[in-house]
């Protein structure tokens, strides 16, 4: 997509990573100096696109795909205001499930993990662990999935928040050739649940009736919105639970939305067992609401943010005309439904009418 990211380039300011190995283990060209970052308070406020570059011997880490996998050593750096390039010793393993494996995607989710000691103006001082998605069948996918957690930022501040970063991938011995794609940096849910005055709860089998009820409808009904199936409270499955303290409910958060309708990934697909044929087919998997009226708050709110939600689509310019007319109807379709009382009848008391309470442990593909 040549042309969108030559329109980036001029709408959004350009901040720039690179990334060298020791000298003893690869010689790679000179990283190109461009606009400092470090100086942002918090590496999840704005929406600049961070640009960095890992190098190390990604074939072999890409190719460590097993439940047994292990840290790989990979060097991060990026050159400060005052043209100092600062370096990063991480370790780095592929993570995930569905799009861990070879035969789903091209290039496995990766877990970074940063020094507990770090140059105190760096932008990663902060961090410890953040997830990496990284394209599975195309960058596209990845940009769209980082919009569905915009829009979540927008229904919740109890939300997991995420950057999209422009990486370059160099594999040290030349085992791989050198690639660049858009990726999702995503927060820590550690940060998640202390941003939240909460910590992070690991119950088993916790049911989805007994979490916080107005922030658990703001979950099932934007899953609903998205058009994404692929969600378990009781599984923890792509769920995180949160809790202030032991005498109130969880809130339950969402994130991992590449199966999502509104994504419209080529590689995605419903679990058979929901009984329907297409990740677009919306689904509520929310809990027996008996009074529609429960709703109406919920509704309000949506409502309220609609044109904020069209707006992240409309102002993103790596989205191409085909798939911005996709999203704007297929989240019209959406608006017609939570503004008709037929129509919420019919989908969102599914749960009081029907056993489709199936819990997903995760997409067996």
């Amino acid at each position: 997509m040549p042309h969108r990211y030559a329109l980036f380039m001029l709408v959004y300011s350009i901040i720039f990573f690179t990334v060298t190995l020791n000298a003893q283990d690869n010689v790679h060209r000179k990283p190109e100096q461009k606009e400092d970052i470090s100086s942002h308070a918090n590496l999840f406020n704005g929406d600049e696109i961070l640009h960095f570059k890992l190098v190390g011997k990604l074939n072999k880490l890409f190719s460590d795909r097993s439940d047994s996998n292990s840290y790989h050593p990979i060097l991060l750096q990026y050159f400060e205001a005052d043209s100092n390039l600062v370096s990063i010793q991480l370790r780095v393993k592929t993570r995930g499930h569905f799009r861990r494996m070879k035969g789903n995607c091209k290039m496995p989710p990766l877990l970074l993990e940063f020094p507990k000691e770090q140059n105190k103006k760096s932008i990663f001082r902060k961090e410890h662990k953040l997830k990496l998605v990284v394209p599975c069948q195309g960058d596209d996918y990845v940009i769209r999935e980082w919009l569905v957690y915009k829009i979540f930022n927008l229904i919740s501040e109890k939300s997991f928040r995420g950057r999209l970063v422009q990486v370059e991938f160099e594999d040290s011995l030349k085992q791989r050739k050198p690639e660049t794609h858009y990726c999702i940096l995503l927060e820590d849910e550690k940060k998640v649940a202390e941003r939240n005055d909460s910590y992070v709860w690991k119950p088993k089998m916790f049911p989805m009736q007994s979490t916080n009820k107005e922030e658990f409808k703001k979950l099932a009904v934007f899953e609903y919105m998205i058009g994404n199936t692929d969600w378990s409270v009781p599984y923890l499955q792509n769920i995180i639970l949160i809790a202030q303290d032991s005498a109130k409910a969880p809130v339950a958060i969402p994130y991992d939305f590449d199966h999502a309708g509104i994504v419209d990934a080529s590689y995605a697909g419903a679990a058979p067992e929901l009984g329907i044929s297409s990740v677009r087919d919306r689904l509520y998997r929310g809990y027996c609401e008996p009074d529609k009226k429960n709703f109406a708050e919920t509704f309000k709110l949506f409502n309220s943010l609609k044109n904020d939600i069209y707006d992240l689509y409309k102002n993103c310019p790596l989205l191409g005309k085909k798939y911005l007319k996709f999203v704007d109807s297929y989240l019209d379709d959406f608006y017609r439904t939570i503004n008709n009382d037929r129509i919420i009848e019919a989908e969102f008391g599914k749960p009081c009418r029907e056993d489709i309470h199936v819990e997903l442990r995760g997409l067996k593909k």
